[in-house]
């Protein structure tokens, strides 16, 4: 059950939600987002060490529980505009305690400044990095939330097109997969959802993919891609979000190229439900199952 801090804060993000998008510059909103993620202190037994991965700033997350060979590949989720890896330092510590594992946050560019495909560009010359330092990649998980979902299918599909080697397996947590938001549940739970809307996730769109760029590119919408090959794909996602429907067409489409998703959703929780682990038990529970999975596939 949500704690009563859980539900002010809620209570806060939806007053802020409230507030259209157009009067909030990019730089305001960046800071508030990174602002959740800085409320929860990173534990004194998580090591931060940032590192350069192929050109790009990254993090590496360890704890006492983390085993070298064993990599989570995460990147972050903020609609390809907002967001940075310094709110994902304590999730990160959480993740790899669950995996057993070391994870790379890594720090792509962002949209406005550095539209579509530079995300994915950085995020697959953060992944050749790893390679390139000898890692098995059968002991990699990629994994994102949010747009970082969406882009952990859009690295995993550029992989495939480049013949690099895909990871062992893929975790997406309320991914963004299409950015024509033609889900129902964009409109039919936009009620229940206190921290996403359908005009927030317009306009972040319409930075990453400028121009009028079309939005089913599959790089970007990656509900559009061939969605065949891929290693398997646990799917985290909340009921309350006007994401939902983006989570069960992304399990159903890879299901039916053949290959296997596993949709979890979870009951009345709200978009990147996990990032609150410190004040929701359901966060940590979804945590731990990931690395459940995680550890699963790379024995």
């Amino acid at each position: 059950m949500a704690s009563a801090e859980f539900q002010n804060m809620l209570t806060m993000f939806r007053a802020m939600a409230d507030q259209p998008m157009v009067e909030i510059s990019v730089e305001e909103q960046r800071a508030r987002y990174d602002s959740i993620g800085s409320m929860f202190p990173v534990p004194e037994d998580v090591a931060v060490q940032e590192v350069t991965a192929g050109g790009v700033t990254c993090e590496w997350i360890t704890t006492a529980e983390s085993e070298s060979e064993r990599v989570i590949f995460y990147v972050h989720g903020g609609g390809y505009v907002i967001g940075s890896i310094k709110g994902y330092r304590e999730f990160g510590g959480r993740l790899s305690r669950a995996s057993r594992a070391r994870v790379l946050n890594v720090e792509y560019r962002l949209a406005p400044e550095h539209p579509h495909p530079a995300a994915v560009d950085d995020s697959m010359a953060a992944y050749r990095w790893v390679l390139d330092q000898g890692v098995d990649p059968a002991k990699i998980i990629i994994a994102g939330d949010s747009a970082g979902g969406g882009l952990t299918v859009a690295t995993l599909l550029a992989l495939k097109d480049a013949g690099l080697p895909l990871p062992a397996c893929a975790v997406c947590l309320s991914p963004w997969v299409d950015l024509t938001q033609s889900g129902e549940s964009m409109k039919t739970r936009s009620e229940l959802d206190p921290l996403v809307s359908e005009s927030m996730l317009g306009q972040m769109a319409d930075h990453y993919l400028p121009g009028g760029n079309a939005t089913t590119t599959p790089l970007a919408s990656t509900l559009f891609g061939d969605l065949s090959g891929l290693p398997p794909l646990l799917i985290q996602v909340g009921t309350s979000e006007v994401l939902y429907d983006d989570s069960v067409r992304l399990a159903e489409r890879v299901t039916a190229a053949g290959g296997k998703a596993t949709l979890e959703p979870w009951d009345e929780m709200v978009h990147i439900f996990q990032l609150f682990a410190p004040m929701l038990p359901e966060g940590q529970q979804a945590i731990e199952r990931i690395g459940e999975f995680a550890l699963q596939h790379t024995k």
